[in-house]
């Protein structure tokens, strides 16, 4: 269902009533207006590349209210064709279409999966009903049968002949005939704890594993995944509001050091009958099979094996008729691995792209199918954009076979920005770069089949996106989807003070990407209190020269209320900044970003006397949350206020796949898993401090803040604390949640880090 998927990232946003949504200055925020959908983006999509040269998207539709039209467009001319009004989802003895939340285009182009009435799977809405729409017959059809419950089946494909469909439901595999809506199941054994075609938490989150199965290029059968969780040990939320009597929730969530899932592929005929195993060597419990796809062939699968300590990926082709494996490529490193999302088939399955640091940098390479030849596609000391950071995206995104070009995503002289490069596949001659120079930021793109058009979605600090069609490899712009005008017209109108992006010294050589957001009516001879914002790990940037939606928002407003908003990206984010920056954390995650955190705040401090040092606060979420306490902690002189998020208080509570891919097993690491946990340092904190956290938390678990309260406590130290009852870790269910959450957060900082210059300051001038 995500192939050749095109999207913007849309402002989150809650609806106020009118009345709160007005402010008596429209040149000055408020939380109300923050969450409001006043600065609610414009979105494009969901989006479908037909073909090399025509896409379809969703529009609302003229004839139906409240209906959307899925529209044709053609490239080059613009000529727009309804495909499918909305009066044609309208199911049998409904009266209103049905909501799109996603499709997909059979093969064939006769038809169309319609994804709807969706609900949450752990952290995304992966499980709800899918219909098939005949567009010649116009018969509108549910898929599953008369015993699928509402909501129940998953990645519901077209088989590659465009006459069945396969999809997940209770953890079973099933393929549906479309012509007689006879339903075969491939497998039987699906449970609680056998999973067929999905995954547990771990690797759904950790791995970004969801959709568990493969049609054969050719249609007789189906690879697919198969987890055995009966040894995962459950962790148990509490429900303590919504019954009369409070109730467990169990999540089988294995913590680190603990038993993992064991997982196997095996292959099925899609008529059904027996499994092919795939002959994987190691303990199934303590290996990953990280990818798996068909390997250009009907007759051979490619996978990622993974170890557990995550410091070896072997690349396997896998015969699906006698599930006999081989290894053609293995990549170690002293730290770690990352699993490659950019294994592409080139030359009809003669070669695959990989992606390796075994050079020091992020670069793309060409391998030949039996391993033999590895040769390096682009050059120099620069980083491919790594898919971890906060832009999410693709290393490589698109492929022009016929010129022998292959389209790629960097930045190599400020990590804070990325860009369209474009190589030969052959490795000869040198990267050139796609997109002008003429408006840095971040620039993303899904680059139609063939390469000759792609989307293209610009946003810059405080810049909110544009999307457009463009030309490849000239990157003219054909025409402007979507501009947000009137979001960037608002903006605009709002008292913004400078940004400045610059580069700081960790003191050990190292330069940090850092940013400073000033006043409105920045006055140097003053001093102003700084709140620094910080993730610091090693899955998300927060320096980024791109839009920041509502925290972007939220710390605008802080700045017209007197503080100066900062950030540092430390040694251990995902940075394109090579990889000695990126994998300093190994062992020790949270020993380096403080100690990075901290000399970049004194350097700060130090060199700008508009900063007041006494009043320097932090907050983040997660695992900025962490690297919270532990600044609050491990450097009390410098940190005076903190408010951490849903924080993770001792490494050892985290989930196996993240916790030891950084850190090793507990069981080998036990030092350094406490020196990275806020908990061995309580008895350093002397600042003001708020934790935060959902009660609900299915991913850093509410187990980690009440530990905390609890050795907090023992030390004798004082702090507040908010829970939000059954909140996950967005902490934004409920009406009014996220609002409430925000203005604890603004309320908190005012007291205990006001910004008014203190009067003793003052009067020194």
């Amino acid at each position: 269902m995500r192939r050749f998927a095109i999207s913007t990232t849309l402002v989150l946003a809650l609806a106020l009533p009118a009345a709160a949504q007005q402010t008596r200055d429209p040149s000055v925020l408020t939380l109300e207006r923050i969450f409001s959908r006043e600065f609610a983006l414009e979105g494009f999509g969901p989006a479908r590349w037909l073909d090399a040269h025509s896409y379809t998207t969703l529009e609302p539709s003229a004839a139906v209210e409240g209906g959307v039209d899925l529209v044709r467009y053609d490239a080059a001319s613009g000529r727009r064709q309804v495909l499918v009004p909305a009066s044609k989802l309208v199911p049998q003895g409904a009266e209103r279409p049905l909501e799109i939340e996603d499709y997909d285009w059979s093969p064939d182009g006769r038809m169309l999966l319609v994804f709807t009435n969706s609900q949450r799977v752990w952290r995304y809405n992966t499980r709800g009903d899918y219909w098939v729409l005949d567009l010649a017959s116009g018969a509108l059809k549910q898929l599953g049968g008369p015993d699928a419950p509402p909501s129940s089946l998953m990645f519901a494909k077209f088989s590659p002949e465009s006459k069945r469909v396969a999809y997940v439901r209770q953890n079973n595999l099933y393929v549906e005939d479309l012509a007689t809506g006879k339903i075969t199941p491939l497998t039987t054994d699906g449970s609680r704890t056998i999973i067929n075609g999905t995954f547990d938490w771990v690797n759904e989150e950790e791995l970004n594993l969801r959709d568990g199965f493969r049609w054969s290029p050719d249609g007789a059968r189906i690879a697919y995944w198969q987890l055995d969780a009966s040894g995962v040990r459950d962790f148990n939320l509490i429900d303590d509001t919504d019954s009369l009597y409070s109730f467990v929730k169990p999540v089988q969530y294995p913590k680190a050091g603990t038993t993992n899932s064991a997982v196997r592929v095996g292959v099925v005929s899609a008529a059904g009958g027996p499994t092919t195993w795939l002959k994987v060597p190691g303990d199934p419990r303590n290996n990953y099979i990280a990818r798996m796809q068909w390997a250009a062939s009907p007759n051979e699968v490619v996978l990622q094996h993974l170890n557990r300590r995550q410091d070896t990926i072997q690349v396997m082709l896998a015969d699906v008729r006698t599930g006999d494996v081989r290894t053609v490529l293995t990549e170690t490193d002293s730290a770690w691995v990352e699993v490659v999302d950019d294994l592409r088939w080139l030359d009809g399955g003669k070669r695959f792209t990989w992606v390796s640091e075994r050079d020091g940098w992020r670069h793309l390479y060409v391998v030949s199918r039996d391993g033999k030849d590895v040769r390096l596609v682009t050059k120099g000391a620069f980083d491919l954009a790594n898919p971890a950071s906060a832009f999410g995206e693709p290393q490589v995104v698109g492929v022009d076979s016929a010129a022998g070009i292959i389209y790629f995503t960097a930045s190599p002289t400020n990590a804070t920005q990325l860009y369209l490069y474009r190589t030969r596949i052959d490795g000869s001659g040198e990267a050139q770069r796609v997109t002008p120079a003429s408006e840095p930021g971040s620039h993303l793109y899904q680059v139609a089949p063939g390469a000759r058009y792609a989307i293209h979605t610009w946003s810059a600090f405080g810049k909110p996106p544009r999307t457009e069609l463009v030309h490849l490899p000239d990157h003219r712009v054909v025409r402007t989807l979507v501009d947000n005008a009137e979001v960037a017209a608002r903006l605009r109108t709002l008292k913004r003070g400078e940004v400045e992006f610059f580069q700081v010294d960790n003191g050990q050589g190292t330069t940090l990407d850092a940013y400073l957001m000033k006043p409105p009516g920045f006055d140097p001879s003053r001093k102003y209190p700084v709140l620094f914002t910080v993730y610091g790990g090693p899955a998300s940037q927060t320096v980024l020269d791109a839009w920041g939606g509502r925290n972007y928002l939220w710390h605008l407003m802080l700045t017209q209320q007197g503080y100066i908003v900062a950030s540092v990206d430390n040694r251990g984010t995902p940075a394109p900044k090579g990889r000695a920056f990126r994998k300093a954390i190994a062992g020790d995650i949270g020993s380096v970003a403080t100690a990075d955190q901290t000399a970049a705040a004194r350097a700060i401090i130090a060199s700008r006397p508009y900063v007041d040092g006494s009043r320097i606060g932090v907050w983040g979420w997660s695992g900025g949350g962490t690297n919270t306490l532990n600044l609050m902690f491990r450097s009390p002189d410098v940190y005076r206020v903190g408010m951490a998020v849903a924080p993770v208080t001792d490494e050892r509570l985290y989930d196996t796949i993240y916790q030891e891919r950084y850190m090793g097993l507990p069981q080998e690491n036990a030092e350094g898993y406490r020196r990275s946990s806020p908990l061995s340092y309580v008895d350093g904190l002397r600042g003001d401090l708020l934790i935060v956290h959902g009660s609900g938390d299915d991913n850093v678990h509410f187990q980690n803040t009440e530990l905390l309260v609890n050795a907090l406590i023992a030390a004798g130290k004082p702090f507040q604390m908010m829970d939000y009852p059954n909140r996950t870790h967005c902490i934004c269910e409920g009406r009014g949640t996220t609002l409430h959450l925000y203005s604890l957060l603004t309320r908190y900082l005012h007291e205990h880090l006001p910004a008014a210059e203190p009067a003793a300051a003052s009067a020194t001038r």
